[in-house]
């Protein structure tokens, strides 16, 4: 997919509902300039809509839960970071937070995300693992590839480059969304690495196969993919700063707030989860994130799922709209050595809004599978 903080249709939507206000505002301002409507109502109706479109963020946060706190948009610091060069010229942004001597978890966030994304989670893990995260090729601090190349098999081969950089001692893969579909592809085309370098996976809320198939509404998106969505992602890449213009309209409209609360979310978000996540639909170039989504449209590593043979922890949530209960049973039931946890109710980002209980199970998870690598 996926984008985190919007999805394929919802960037469409909050453009247009933005546009229509602004545009709305406009005519009847314009209306009531010329006299074609009387009453000093419909300035005040024309005001209004003009306000709403520009400062409209604070009022859907309230309407959504309450106040935000500045501390949950902070990224921290880190105890180290580097970059690493690809052949295509992309350059991956890499940071490591705890003690180099501490088991390691190796983090891949998901689309339209970066690395800042594990904030919440660091708070919990940092004292027990070394947790290594990067930014996915041309989002964050990470480069776009010069070729244009973002197929999950190019972004799992990065993997594979990160993963060379993080010393000898084995490591826990946690990929969320796209993130699990690069670790999955990842054990297809690396799997000497598997047992070895890499002793367990925990894949959070993410799918084997296309994530329309596995999305929320799949048989209506799957008829729209090629004569609706393909079209409207080529569309999104040509209008690129148009719809970056856009987002930033939709942030301050509070749209975007309410999409990503009904996309991403179960429901149980406190205000500063939603502005967190919200906030990293600014960051990122339309462009880069249509293209990530056209080239998660070819995935599929069912074949890959029955021959993985380390431990691997699926994560699912109760309300995500955007990845399927079903998608984590079928990887329960085809990886060998699969357990799952269900949070209930959360939505696509699991990690953020129940981050306590998922913190406990991937934490246990990963002792085991590290001790049990140094046995």
């Amino acid at each position: 997919m996926k984008r985190t903080s919007t999805g394929i249709f919802p960037l469409w939507i909050m453009g247009l509902i933005t546009l229509a206000l602004l545009l709305g505002g406009s005519v009847l301002l314009w209306a009531w300039g010329t006299g074609v409507l009387a009453g000093t109502l419909w300035l005040v109706f024309s005001i209004a809509l003009f306000a709403l479109a520009l400062f409209g963020r604070p009022l859907m946060l309230k309407l959504l839960g309450g106040r935000m706190s500045e501390e949950a948009l902070a990224a921290g610091c880190c105890d180290r970071r580097w970059r690493v060069r690809r052949p295509d010229g992309t350059v991956l942004y890499v940071e490591a937070h705890g003690p180099e001597n501490a088991p390691t978890i190796l983090l891949t966030h998901g689309w339209g995300l970066n690395s800042t994304v594990w904030y919440h989670f660091r708070k919990h893990m940092v004292g027990q693992f070394r947790l290594v995260a990067w930014d996915l090729p041309g989002l964050g601090r990470s480069t776009p590839p010069k070729n244009g190349d973002y197929s999950i098999e190019k972004m799992a081969a990065d993997l594979e480059a990160v993963l060379a950089t993080c010393g000898e001692r084995p490591v826990v893969l946690l990929g969320h969304s796209i993130g699990g579909m690069i670790t999955l592809t990842f054990c297809r085309l690396f799997p000497q690495h598997l047992g070895s370098r890499v002793t367990g996976l925990v894949l959070e809320n993410t799918t084997s196969t296309d994530p329309i198939k596995t999305i929320y509404g799949n048989s209506l998106l799957m008829a729209l993919k090629r004569p609706v969505l393909c079209p409207l992602l080529y569309l999104q890449i040509l209008l690129s700063p148009l719809l970056r213009a856009v987002n930033w309209l939709s942030y301050l409209i509070g749209t975007a707030h309410l999409i990503t609360h009904l996309t991403q979310f179960g429901g149980e978000e406190t205000p500063e989860q939603l502005e967190f996540a919200t906030r990293f639909g600014l960051q990122d170039s339309p462009a880069v994130l249509a293209r990530g989504i056209l080239a998660m449209f070819r995935y599929d590593a069912t074949s890959v799922l029955a021959t993985i043979p380390i431990p691997a922890l699926i994560c699912t949530g109760g309300r995500d709209r955007l990845t399927s209960v079903e998608a984590g049973k079928t990887l329960l039931a085809q990886i060998p050595l699969a357990q799952e946890i269900h949070i209930a109710p959360s939505g696509h980002l699991t990690f953020l809004e129940h981050s306590e209980p998922f913190c406990q199970a991937v934490g246990a998870f990963g002792k085991a599978c590290l001790l049990a690598s140094a046995a």
